[in-house]
């Protein structure tokens, strides 16, 4: 009676080594995607037209306190998609191979990431839904078939701390990897840069879209129609001013293209500077919607 018991011990002691071994190995894989998919959404960012926001204080805090929300999302990721992915493919493999096969994971993985993406349905925006589709494929696939790696009986036995350490080594170097060649892109000019206007350029007629004009002339006069400006109310929130009335303009070049300013000053309503954006083709000038690190911009285009 005594050997049955530690029997069943010993096996379910087996079963819980297996289970941390895996869910170690996938959280980890996991996690080295974040990190590569964070520098490449930054990447993405970099080459957009953007106003080339600071990263500040308040965001790094957030990254921080976001890191062990991470790490649940990893495990129930883990446990309640990666897991049951692999037992499935196992079984397919089984059953319809005769031996497990590893290209069961992905091609699961890429079946149940369009179910997904069809229940929700993307009919809107199809070539969202394919990317989303791809990514999400993409992201479980590598997770998956690292954890099946301890699953099978053929291949020397590794601990979760092993697979750890191998997935920290080659995480770190595809990680390295990834910021090197992002620099070398940047390095080569492939980020968005505002256009280097002078005050000829700058001089003529911008635009909202809808009833803001604003109107500088070569001589310095400025004239503003419904040109919205704003300010925070007792409450913080955003309030909008149009503002019509006229005044005087000046251009500063800044020390580069994203420190470039067009100062317009009209005693009725009072501006912030405005910042520049766009093409050489299609510039734009833009503020800030109330706080800067919400990122809404109020632009304005050239007519002509």
């Amino acid at each position: 009676m005594s050997s049955k018991l530690e029997s069943a011990g010993r096996a379910q002691a087996r079963v819980r080594d297996r289970f941390g071994a895996v869910l170690t190995a996938s959280m980890s894989v996991l996690f080295v995607e974040t990190v590569i998919g964070w520098i490449a959404l930054d990447m993405w960012g970099q080459v957009q037209e953007n106003p080339g926001l600071a990263y500040n204080a308040l965001g790094l805090l957030l990254l921080i306190v976001l890191v062990p929300v991470g790490a649940v999302l990893g495990a129930l990721v883990s446990v309640g998609v990666v897991m049951p992915l692999l037992t499935v493919a196992g079984w397919l493999g089984r059953r319809l191979s005769g031996r497990e096969v590893w290209w069961w994971v992905p091609a699961l993985t890429a079946a149940g990431a369009a179910l997904l993406f069809l229940a929700v349905g993307v009919e809107a925006d199809p070539w969202a839904g394919a990317v989303g589709w791809l990514l999400l494929t993409m992201t479980l696939t590598p997770a998956a078939l690292t954890a099946r790696r301890l699953l099978l009986p053929d291949r020397r036995h590794l601990t979760g701390a092993a697979m750890f350490g191998r997935v920290a080594m080659y995480g770190t170097l595809a990680v390295i990897a990834t910021c090197t060649l992002c620099g070398i892109a940047l390095a080569a000019g492939i980020g968005y840069e505002p256009p280097r206007l002078n005050t000829e350029q700058v001089a003529g007629t911008w635009s909202d879209g809808k009833a803001a004009r604003l109107s500088l002339t070569a001589d310095g006069h400025a004239t503003a129609i419904r040109v919205d400006t704003f300010d925070l109310d007792d409450s913080f929130e955003t309030v909008r001013h149009p503002c019509t009335g006229a005044g005087t303009w000046e251009y500063d070049p800044g020390a580069g293209p994203q420190t470039q300013t067009v100062t317009v000053s009209i005693d009725a309503c009072p501006m912030d500077a405005w910042s520049v954006l766009g093409t050489p083709e299609r510039p734009k000038l833009y503020v800030f919607i109330g706080d800067p690190d919400s990122g809404d911009l109020y632009i304005l285009r050239r007519e002509d």
